[in-house]
């Protein structure tokens, strides 16, 4: 397999996130990331490959492997990603965050009305 050459810009950006992987499972990493850039539409494991030019590479199941078999920390890797769009998008300031609660729209017999509004006055059977 030849080594992926990427530009010193965007290999530096992702670079935040190899201490997360492993060195042999990184080098897929950063396949699989810059094929996430590049693919349009859904950012499938098959179409990330397919718009890197690995579809028919024999090991087209390790990059599968990478997300449901390598050892690697989602939770980490958010917390970078978290920091990383706060530095790139707000690099001075103050960050506010807002919660919300969730909404969901739900078909079925037993339920009468189907919305996107909580009223807890209202919504007590009293």
């Amino acid at each position: 397999m030849a080594m992926l050459s990427l530009p010193i810009a965007f290999s530096s950006a992702i670079g935040v996130f190899a201490p997360v992987f492993s060195r042999p499972v990184w080098q897929h990493v950063k396949v699989l990331m810059t094929g996430a850039v590049l693919a349009p539409g859904q950012r499938t494991v098959t179409a990330m490959l397919r718009i890197m030019g690995r579809s028919a590479a024999l090991d087209f199941q390790t990059y599968h492997r990478v997300l449901n078999r390598a050892v690697w920390s989602p939770l980490t890797a958010s917390r970078l990603l978290l920091r990383l769009l706060v530095a790139v998008f707000i690099p001075s300031g103050v960050v506010v965050c807002g919660l919300d609660a969730p909404s969901e729209r739900r078909r079925g017999e037993q339920i009468a009305a189907k919305g996107l509004y909580r009223d807890p006055v209202r919504s007590s059977h009293a």
